[in-house]
């Protein structure tokens, strides 16, 4: 039956503010218009109010009877909304309707009911020479609303007056009979709907003919549009035969069906619907048996010569070949998907079900080619014997044959090749040159009866499909493969990370605990709990029993929202921590916002947690929202693959797409030992944003090739691409209880920079996958990837990007300290390895760790020497300007110093010329660097950058060293000794740093009378000194001295040097 519910667009008008006065008397009076989709909506006017309030509820119809009418509709309306603020030109003295501002929204950015919030939206300007200002806040949401209840059809005609027109009818001369009838017949609907049950016609009685459809009135120009539409229905199957009235020529009739049903071999499909069907034609039905449909009895009496198995059958060209042409198609045929990576041929076998099979058992279908067997699993018994798996045999190998042999057997015992307690039920070959070739967007392939040969006298029909086809097909994700080794955990899947909120809870005071701690100054303290999250807010000191605190608590909540947030609140006492009560919020019941708007608080009643009874204990003042105005960290920021907000009414369209091409892995090392042989199977995990990818896992082998496709939208371009390979333990699971908790083991992992990439051009590369650990650097072998990055935003709204913030507004606003933020990134990241281990198959924890980067700031003597390496690299460009001005200064070259002059003399006299000169500088230096550009591969990871090769052995243990350390107390005691010496020599440094800044300080605080008297003595010469000489004879002649020639200089240090180093500082002082 018709879906009852109807979809649409809910639009709250809430208010507006700091709107610009139009109505000439430093006011307005501005009303809101609304179109979507071709329809418009308008509120009421506020008189005379630059921040009106309306709290108005604008609704519009979703089309959503069909995907086909809603791309007509999008192609007509588009999918924007847009709403117009305007002055109502009634109120005030101007002639028109003065614009206030406007607003355009995509519909990607509306979310469901429960998930809206009130968002402020700056108006922005119809052309650039308006005056607009202001903002309008708005709610905008989807929501499904019952339909009414259909009208009751219109009674029947009696008989005598349908016989009449009968007759009447038969009189209009053959011209007028062969118009198109005014009525159209309703069409059967397609792919599964329903008619409208307010278009279907009643069903007339058995004993009564059709009426004619002449006879109903219905305009002329919507019959012919009905009638190109539509075909006419089929008639009733327990109508009996009567006179059929004449058919017009136009209107097409289906042909009779066959005589017998059982004869029809392919299956109708989604594609064989849409046409009307064809009469069979004898070749079409070559491979069959001269009578497949017949009972068990019949099949018993017939006698077939015993043959010691099937032999090959050819494949008839007739039977659904998917090499034809689709250039007679009207629609445009997409591209491949798989254009980044290598073909794969792979012989895919579908087999359905089977009857006529002489067994009460469950019978299993066995597949051979080449030296791959493989058994399908027992067979459901209902009206057939019923399996519907696929499996997909490689083409690449070798040693393929051009055999393919199916075979039915009743598992009595096990299934062999030679004699066994199985019972052979009979087989099928074909030729694998003869089997058709299929590449999407091809439709998929009927399947089809075929007769089981050799299998004696009870001989049996299995309906199958076999076909040559690509990894780009849509029954590769789900099939039986050969390499690997048919393990159900080791399929290619898609997952996403939960989408999680910042949860902020503001604990303000509580009430109602005095006579709990009466007369008593009680120390109280109140900890919160969401699932294995714990926080809590310092002890506050109370004797009224109204304690304060005014805390914001941070927590990380994941949709949906099924858990409860737990407050206790806590008295410290001498003897231990006393619990006064406990109050549990839903998460479903927390408001969401955002933005930094006001949060109205609440009142929540304390309980005693372990009495079950609800005896009231006090209750506690709290604010509580969902904060989805933030981007929830689960990455480090340099490597984050995604910055938007968690609120999607916040997300902006993105500016292109980046496809990943998963080619495969060389000269990989044995991960494992299995039976003596080193064995690896390999597997890919990609993410970026919330998109995970894994592929499939190759089983036992050193060079796997996954070649799979896969694709993200791009919102940022300064985002990273992960890629990771790992070794699966998941096909030793059966072995014991020992091998199945083995986490996957790593391999490596390659990280690709978005913003690196050209748009367009397609990357392919080998990436070395270099692991380090406690052993040292260990190079695992390498991944093959080819990558290709798309722009589809503008190219100005591209570059626009490189000047917006990186982390959404909130962040800014309501800054995180960077401990705080580390706190909730480690949390975020075990929420959603917690969440992606439950998927099937799973994602395991220790991948998901490892591709977020959980563990990457733990403490390292290796990354302090490689960060300081990275200072001093980053300072070397500086450093070499200042040793060039010193060389300059000494007169090292005398050509160079001479230039110098002569520019210090342009630039003193002319000063505006310094900013270009500066600026002409940058990019002759930048246009120079560009012959230097790498034309190497994409930039990965370096292990001379990260000192890597040079490190010593016990660094290295120490690193990996998990806390708390479980080493010997010798070596944890020799590693402390050596973290002091370091944190000595910091010590000296930071004391250092203090004292040049003390001394700074001491110019002007007269700890030494003597030095600050000569300071400011001198300063004030120099102010007499500058006021009346020009500044740029000053900077003349002061440039002129700093260039001097060697032979006018003192090798003693300058005086004003000298002068710097005798002022005090307070080192003296420390103790």
């Amino acid at each position: 039956m018709a879906s009852n519910k109807v979809r649409k667009l809910i639009v709250e008008v809430i208010e507006a503010r700091g709107l610009a006065p139009k109505d000439g008397k430093g006011t307005s009076s501005p009303y809101v218009i609304i179109d979507y989709y071709g329809q418009r909506r308008r509120t009421r006017t506020v008189v005379s109010d630059l921040n009106p309030t309306w709290n108005e509820v604008l609704e519009f119809n979703v089309s959503n009877s069909s995907k086909k009418q809603t791309d007509q509709d999008q192609l007509v309306f588009g999918d924007m909304l847009e709403l117009d603020v305007l002055h109502d030109k009634n109120y005030g003295p101007t002639r028109r309707n003065n614009f206030l501002g406007r607003i355009r929204l995509s519909s990607t950015q509306f979310v469901s009911k429960g998930e809206e919030a009130l968002i402020h939206y700056g108006l922005e300007k119809k052309n650039w020479y308006n005056w607009i200002q202001g903002e309008i806040g708005l709610k905008i949401y989807y929501a499904e609303e019952e339909l009414p209840p259909p009208p009751p059809p219109p009674p029947l005609p009696a008989v005598e007056e349908v016989k009449a027109e009968s007759e009447a009818e038969a009189s209009i001369p053959p011209e007028s009979a062969s118009s198109p009838p005014s009525v159209p017949a309703v069409d059967p609907p397609e792919n599964g709907e329903h008619a409208p049950p307010d278009v279907a016609p009643p069903d007339p009685p058995e004993d009564t003919p059709p009426a004619p459809e002449e006879n109903v009135p219905q305009p002329a120009e919507n019959a012919a549009t009905e009638i190109i539409s539509q075909p006419p229905p089929p008639p009733p199957a327990d109508q009996s035969p009567s006179p059929i009235p004449s058919t017009p020529e136009h209107v097409h009739q289906p042909p009779p069906p066959p005589e017998d049903k059982e004869d029809i071999v392919i299956e109708p499909t989604e594609t064989t619907i849409k046409w009307a069907p064809q009469q069979p034609s004898q070749n079409d039905f070559i491979m069959q048996a001269p009578s497949i449909a017949r009972s068990m009895s019949e099949a018993g009496h017939l006698k077939v010569p015993v043959i010691n198995g099937p032999q090959p059958i050819p494949r008839s060209a007739s039977v659904a070949s998917f090499m034809s042409d689709f250039s007679d198609q009207s629609g445009p045929i997409e591209r491949s998907s798989f254009d980044l990576v290598e073909k794969m041929h792979y012989v895919f076998v579908r087999v359905v079900k089977a009857r006529y099979l002489p067994t009460n058992g469950n019978p299993v279908v066995k597949i051979t080619v080449s030296s791959k067997s493989i058994r399908s699993k027992p067979a459901r018994k209902a009206n057939f014997f019923e399996w519907d798996q696929t499996f997909a045999f490689s083409r690449d190998a070798p040693d393929s044959s051009s055999i393919l042999e199916i075979s039915v057997w009743d598992p009595l015992g096990p299934i062999t090749d030679g004699a066994g307690n199985a019972k052979f039920m009979g087989g099928i070959c074909f030729d694998v040159t003869e089997v058709p070739l299929r590449d999407p967007p091809d439709s998929p392939l009927a399947t089809q009866w075929y007769r089981l040969e050799g299998g004696g006298a009870h001989r049996g029909d299995l309906m199958l499909a076999t076909w040559i086809g690509t990894q780009a097909d849509e029954s590769f994700p789900d099939a039986w493969k050969t390499d690997t080794a048919g393990d159900v955990n080791s399929r290619a899947k898609v997952y996403l990370s939960p989408k999680l909120w910042y949860l902020r809870a503001t604990v303000l005071e509580a009430q109602d605990i005095l006579p709990l701690t009466a007369l008593k100054e009680t120390s109280l303290q109140v900890r919160a709990q969401l699932g294995f999250q714990f926080q809590k807010t310092k002890a506050t000191v109370t004797r009224n029993g109204i304690p304060l605190w005014n805390e914001d608590l941070l927590f990380v909540a994941s949709e949906p929202f099924s858990d409860q947030l737990v407050f206790t609140l806590d008295s410290r006492q001498p003897k231990g921590i006393i619990t006064l009560g406990a109050a549990r919020v839903p998460l479903c019941s927390i408001e969401r916002r955002v933005d930094d708007r006001h949060v109205a608080s609440r009142w929540f009643n304390l309980e005693d947690p372990k009495d079950e009874k609800r005896v009231y204990k006090g209750r506690l003042h709290l604010k509580l929202c969902f904060d989805g105005g933030y981007h929830v960290m689960d990455e480090a920021v340099h490597v984050c693959s995604d910055y938007r907000p968690t609120a999607r009414q916040l997300w902006k369209p993105p500016v292109g797409t980046v496809e990943l091409g998963i080619i495969g892995c060389k000269n990989l090392l044995p991960m494992k030992t299995i039976n003596g042989k080193g064995s690896t199977d390999a597997y890919c995990v990609g993410k970026y944003g919330p998109k995970w990818v894994r592929t499939r896992v190759v089983a036992d082998h050193l060079e796997p090739r996954w070649n799979e496709q896969y694709t993200w939208k791009v919102y940022d371009p300064c985002t990273v691409l992960t890629i990771g390979v790992f070794d699966s333990w998941g096909g030793f699971e059966s072995d014991g209880e020992k091998e199945a908790t083995r986490p996957d083991i790593r391999i490596g992992k390659v990280r690709i920079r978005i913003s690196t990439l050209q748009t367009g051009r397609v990357y392919r590369n080998s990436y070395p996958m270099i692991l380090l650990g406690n052993a040292g650097l260990k190079r695992m072998g390498e991944l093959e990837v080819a990558v290709r990055f798309i722009r589809t935003a503008p190219t100005l709204d591209f570059l626009h990007v490189y000047s917006q913030p990186l982390l959404p507004l909130m962040h800014h606003i309501k800054p995180f300290g960077g401990g705080q933020q580390e706190m909730l990134r480690s949390i975020a990241s075990k929420i959603v390895s917690v969440h992606l281990s439950r998927s099937e198959p799973p994602l395991r924890r220790e991948i998901v760790l490892y591709m977020l980067d959980a563990d990457s700031h733990s403490f390292s003597m290796r990354k302090i020497r490689a960060n300081w390496c990275r200072i001093i690299n980053v300072i070397a460009g500086l450093i070499d300007i200042l040793r060039w001005i010193d060389d300059t200064r000494v007169w090292k070259n005398p050509t160079s110093t001479t230039l110098v002059h002569a520019l210090l003399i342009i630039l003193v006299w002319f000063p505006n010329l310094i900013i270009p000169t500066l600026s002409f500088y940058v990019f002759v230096v930048g246009a120079w660097n560009y012959r230097f550009k790498s034309r190497a591969p994409l930039p990965h990871f370096d292990p001379k950058l990260s000192l890597a090769d040079s490190v010593d052995r016990e660094e290295l243990d120490e690193e990996f060293d998990g806390l708390p350390s479980n080493r010997p107390p010798e070596l944890v005691r020799a590693r402390y000794d050596k973290l002091r010496a370091l944190g000595t020599r910091l010590q000296i440094m930071l004391g250092d740093a203090a004292t040049q800044g003390e001394r700074v300080q001491a110019m002007v605080t007269w700890r030494d009378p003597r030095a600050t008297g000569i300071f400011i003595g001198l300063c004030f010469l120099v102010a007499m000194i500058l006021y009346l000489v020009p500044s740029k004879m000053v900077a003349m002649a002061f440039g002129f001295y700093y260039f001097r020639h060697p032979i006018f200089r003192d090798r003693m240090p300058s005086p004003a040097l000298n002068f710097f180093k005798r002022l005090p500082s307070l080192s003296d002082r420390l103790m």
